[in-house]
């Protein structure tokens, strides 16, 4: 029988630093859910697992909802629910995210493991995230992106129309970087071929999304100069599939991917279909990127800057030096 475990969640606020704007709105805050599940240690104390996930109003989540989506299964927990049958309890998405990275946490704690000896996979070493530069106008994303120049890897947002000026503005102000960009579903088939363009005129090495889910077909159909990412497009396996003809890679976000549990799944099989692999965030505290640094090992790119956007991280958090994240320490995470 699974041991009884008792269930916790919050909403948290983090001020973002600055402000943070894509192709759908701006926002200054990252609203995140923390989930805790614990369950009492053989000493009489409490062994507690967390995990953070932000809910997504592009997917039609909203914080209130996920939370009580989260706290609707304290009863299936306290007579066993485990991480296996969570996976079928709850479809892929932030609330299934939170709990199943919490409770990774607390198998690693329970037998006194790191996160990669249970999952079987390489201990993680240090890595290079991109930075993201927010959409706005060629001028003022010049400004910001002169700021992070002496970054290696840079994420650009953008936003439509306008965007070969700003591609344009943004290379010319960090002329040595790598430049991913993300139109966030921005684009249309009209000025598909034009931006595509501009983008291999600058150098862009990869293109995240530019044209909305399930309008995307004219990806098969076009030359594509620049290697394209799915992000909205994809969730979970269920996705790859139907996308091996327009898209180059995929963007694994635990959000999406519903925790770290499919995630693994998911990178296993796009990889076996021939896509690269892309490992994302949203805005968001360490808590939230430690689970995606197990499967960004080996990632072609590596985007998990969620902290450095806000204007403080959690305590124990995760290590930045410049744009090297390191591994959790057991503290944070796994």
């Amino acid at each position: 029988m699974m041991p009884s475990l008792t269930l916790a969640a919050r909403i948290e606020r983090w001020p973002i630093a600055g402000g943070f704007t894509i192709s759908r709105g701006a926002k200054t805050e990252a609203a995140v859910i923390v989930a805790e599940v614990s369950r009492q240690s053989p000493n009489g104390g409490a062994i507690v697992g967390r995990g953070e996930c932000v809910p997504y109003a592009r997917y039609g989540e909203t914080p209130e909802a996920t939370l009580e989506a989260i706290l609707a299964l304290r009863d299936a927990f306290h007579t066993g629910l485990d991480r296996q049958s969570l996976q079928s309890r709850l479809p892929a998405g932030a609330a299934r995210n939170a709990l199943d990275c919490a409770l990774w946490d607390l198998e690693a704690k329970v037998a006194k493991k790191r996160i990669w000896e249970l999952t079987g996979r390489p201990e993680p070493k240090p890595l290079t995230t991109a930075f993201t530069i927010s959409l706005g106008t060629p001028e003022s994303m010049a400004e910001a992106t002169s700021k992070a120049a002496h970054r290696p890897l840079l994420k650009i947002k953008l936003g439509g129309e306008g965007d070969e000026a700003r591609i344009a503005a943004v290379r010319k102000a960090a002329p040595k970087s790598e430049l991913i960009v993300d139109a966030n579903e921005a684009w249309t088939g009209g000025n598909l071929a034009r931006h595509l363009a501009a983008c291999a005129e600058a150098g862009v090495t990869m293109i995240e999304q530019p044209l909305p889910a399930g309008q995307d077909q004219a990806l098969a159909s076009i030359k594509r100069p620049v290697a394209v990412c799915a992000d909205e497009s994809v969730h979970d396996r269920t996705s790859l599939e139907g996308l091996r003809e327009r898209y180059d890679a995929i963007n694994i976000k635990l959000d999406k991917t519903g925790g770290l549990t499919e995630a693994l799944a998911m990178a296993d099989a796009a990889r076996a279909l021939g896509f690269d692999l892309m490992v994302g965030c949203m805005v968001a505290t360490s808590l939230a990127m430690a689970p995606a640094l197990v499967i960004a090992q080996g990632a072609r790119v590596v985007d998990l800057d969620g902290p450095l956007l806000l204007a403080k991280d959690r305590d124990n958090g995760l290590r930045y030096d410049g744009s090297t994240v390191y591994p959790p320490d057991a503290s944070l995470w796994g």
